[in-house]
């Protein structure tokens, strides 16, 4: 059997023993290989997203892009993805504004509680004016933001019932390292608890938390919702990630590649359509998987909304740089849209009521 040289070696046992060690992977002539991280479950949209654009790129190319999906956390938390991107050792990534909110600090704004109505507006505000804005900021600080990628409307987990406010008043309530989401829970009067996502599931075993807030897209396939079953559909916050590459990698690249990864990501309506119909399904199956469904009346969500209100002039403040103005064209593009549904004939509630309402009273 041919020895292998000491180099060679050692190249193998980095490959073996660090994550980040990118250049362990095949290289082959004249074929410019791109590594995507991200933290996806298997069998969601946001899977079947990567894999598209995975099949779309290299069809497009003629083979001469492959994508590198390591997108089932191989590579680390959200936290470790951002380290990772920013120091080009991956090309792509899949971040929550959350968390990418720790390099541009206004992203925090947009998980402001009951800043939109619905999804058709917020979808309106985001197509027409968040996206410039934090384009230029994401930018700025060194990420080139091809899209975003909606997650859906969070929501209250426990393992026992948060119906009202005061239900979460001294619970040990999970929260991300958003300043958004501690502002969130302090105003509910919660034992904020702050923890990776990864962690979730194993401290509602152990006992160290017993609430949170999520998606459902993140709540209902991933081991949370059997821990913690009762679910209510305050839909306090609208969460999105970001789909996001390094300014200086992504500028390096010839016009032509730049074409194929901008035109074979899915267009938003799609990923928009996929992720609600996950929302409604996994809602209309909500017994199957265990989970009890709590929605609210009227009064009840307005209930909500009172206990939470300081919490956006706190949010603005705490964040400083462009958050007052970026709150402010919020207002002014929710306003544009309100005018424009009613134009259509429509109300903005009825018109932009989350995923799932039709057939789980929300969503």
């Amino acid at each position: 059997m041919q020895m292998l040289s000491s180099s060679r070696r050692r190249f193998l046992a980095g490959c073996a023993t660090l994550p980040w060690a990118l250049g362990c992977a095949p290289r082959e002539p004249g074929v410019r290989v791109v590594t995507i991280g991200g933290t996806t479950t298997p069998r969601t949209p946001g899977e079947q997203t990567w894999l598209d654009f995975k099949a779309g790129v290299e069809a497009r190319s003629g083979g001469a892009i492959r994508l590198r999906p390591l997108i089932y956390g191989q590579l680390g938390s959200e936290e470790q993805l951002l380290s990772g991107l920013r120091r080009g050792r991956i090309q792509f990534a899949n971040l929550s504004a959350q968390v990418t909110s720790t390099v541009v600090p206004e992203l925090a704004l947009l998980y402001a509680p009951f800043l939109f109505t619905g999804q058709d507006e917020a979808d309106f505000v985001y197509d027409n004016y968040l996206t410039g804005v934090f384009r230029a900021l994401l930018r700025a600080r060194g990420l080139h933001l091809l899209t975003w990628y909606e997650i859906g409307f969070n929501e209250i987990w426990g393992k026992r019932p948060i119906v009202m406010p005061g239900d979460a008043r001294g619970r040990r309530f999970r929260v991300s390292s958003a300043l958004s989401a501690r502002l969130f829970a302090e105003s509910l009067g919660a034992d904020v608890i702050p923890l990776g996502f990864g962690e979730i599931v194993s401290s509602l075993q152990t006992g160290l938390i017993e609430a949170g807030e999520n998606a459902v897209s993140l709540y209902s396939r991933t081991g949370i919702a059997g821990e913690a079953p009762h679910l209510t559909l305050t839909h306090h916050s609208f969460g999105v990630s970001v789909i996001v590459s390094p300014v200086e990698w992504w500028e390096a690249l010839g016009p032509d590649e730049r074409a194929i990864l901008d035109g074979s990501f899915p267009p938003i309506a799609a990923t928009r359509a996929a992720i609600r119909g996950q929302v409604r399904d996994d809602l209309a199956q909500a017994q199957q998987l265990g989970i009890v469904v709590h929605d609210l009346d009227a009064g009840q969500r307005q209930a909500w909304r009172a206990a939470t209100e300081a919490v956006t002039p706190r949010l603005v403040s705490a964040i400083g740089g462009r958050s007052a103005e970026i709150h402010a064209g919020i207002e002014a593009a929710r306003q544009a849209w309100q005018q424009q549904a009613q134009g259509a004939g429509g109300g903005p509630m009825g018109a932009s009521s989350p995923a799932g309402a039709a057939g789980a009273g929300g969503g």
